[in-house]
């Protein structure tokens, strides 16, 4: 390997090095980007729209959602500015050692050029040959003057790929400083909003407390509300098994085959084309798309503590979607519409089978599909309902298998 090309695979490691940096970084910066994105949907969606009447704890939910988000970003702001930090460290340390370096290669140089200059001004190169004893001696000092011009040439071959390297540092550590100083203005940025929407949180705490029986009332109802309709599906959904089961049954006896057996009367007995259509819709747990192409999960599955008032759970059945206006809802699989139910207010909600898993897509304005219709993934099968008042529109997505509810969110593809 001669020294040209030794130096560039040194300048190959030192840029590996750089990169390995920079993918880390790239994993943080990835983050910020998610995170700001993330913000910019959730003011698209929550508070974009003029409402026609305010709600403070529907109000109070959303800044609060933002601030989460905001509070994340500059999480990962702080973590990206602290790597860019010890980056910038790493890099000045290097630029001083290969300075250090260079300084000593330029000395043993010039140092070298001048003893050669004056080895020259007192005998030429032929007599110092010419003077040799031997023949033997001659060639030894042959190789000795072209070890010796070798030499020289691969040290201004060194200094000028030294000095290569610190302006590639250089570079690095100038634009290392400029992200960095970007991002700590970004971060004063977002800290100013956040504190703009604490101002907005403690106005609507304050009202909130002036009318607390009346929210706690209103949030009473909702709640009773929320299980009458859930009872109501739970038991569309037992019917429903119920009815396909003795089809299922009927149809074994009248072909004379084997019934199917199921182990519990709130379970689907199973043809094979349904096991294996649920098998399918197993394996791609995690990786189901999302009901809605762009949407905002404002309540979660499961039971949780209600953020305003202690003592007073919600309970999720699904996942609360908030998405544009006029959207559609999607099918995230392949199925079989189950039945289609009428909801409080004219909404409508829509039962697909995938074997023995249901999907339930709830709050739709109008279908665009009946009972009994046969589904593909990705089918538009109803626009969602927007709320006059609030100006929102939100799609109720609930999972079961059989008659167990699942969370949706384990199911789909994160985002």
């Amino acid at each position: 390997m001669n020294t040209r090309t030794f130096y560039i695979f040194l300048l190959s490691v030192l840029l590996m090095h750089i990169t390995v940096f920079s993918q880390t970084r790239s994993q943080l910066e990835s983050q910020r980007k998610k995170h700001k994105s993330e913000i910019i949907k959730l003011t698209k969606l929550l508070f974009n729209e003029k409402k026609k009447e305010e709600n403070a704890l529907e109000d109070l939910r959303d800044i609060k959602l933002k601030i989460d988000a905001r509070n994340k970003l500059i999480a990962t702001i702080n973590l990206e500015a602290k790597l860019l930090s010890r980056e910038v460290v790493a890099t000045q340390k290097k630029i001083n050692k290969l300075n250090k370096k260079l300084t000593d290669l330029k000395a043993d140089y010039g140092d070298m050029i001048f003893k050669s200059y004056k080895s020259k001004s007192q005998q030429s190169r032929m007599m110092f040959l010419m003077s040799s004893q031997n023949f033997y001696q001659a060639y030894k000092r042959l190789e000795y003057m072209k070890q010796y011009t070798s030499f020289r040439k691969k040290q201004g071959e060194e200094i000028i790929v030294q000095t290569a390297l610190i302006k590639v540092l250089k570079d690095s550590l100038l634009y290392q400083k400029n992200v960095k100083e970007t991002l700590i203005l970004s971060e004063e940025k977002e800290k100013k909003e956040i504190e703009i929407d604490k101002g907005k949180k403690e106005v609507l705490i304050t009202e909130i407390k002036k009318k607390e029986g009346k929210y706690k009332k209103e949030l009473q109802n909702n709640i009773k509300e929320d299980k009458r309709v859930a009872a109501k599906i739970d038991k569309i959904i037992k019917e429903e098994i119920d009815r396909a089961n003795r089809l299922a049954l009927a149809n074994a006896k009248k072909n004379n085959i084997s019934a199917p057996i199921s182990t519990s009367k709130n379970e689907f007995i199973l043809s094979p084309e349904a096991k294996a259509l649920a098998a399918e819709f197993e394996q791609n747990k995690g990786k189901l798309p999302w009901p809605v192409k762009e949407g905002l999960v404002v309540r979660k599955f499961g039971e949780q503590p209600h953020p305003t008032f202690p003592g007073i759970s919600i309970n999720g059945t699904g996942l609360h979607i908030v998405t544009s206006k006029g959207s559609n809802a999607e099918a995230i699989f392949s199925g079989e519409v189950l039945n289609i139910l009428l909801g409080s207010g004219g909404t409508k909600n829509v039962l697909i089978r995938h074997g023995n898993y249901i999907t339930s897509y709830n709050n739709l304005e109008n279908t665009f599909v009946k009972k009994g219709d046969k589904i593909v993934t990705g089918q538009n099968i109803g626009k969602i309902f927007m709320d006059k008042v609030t100006e929102k529109t939100t799609l109720v997505f609930v999972l079961f298998k059989n008659t167990t509810r699942l969370n949706p969110a384990v199911w789909m593809l994160a985002r």
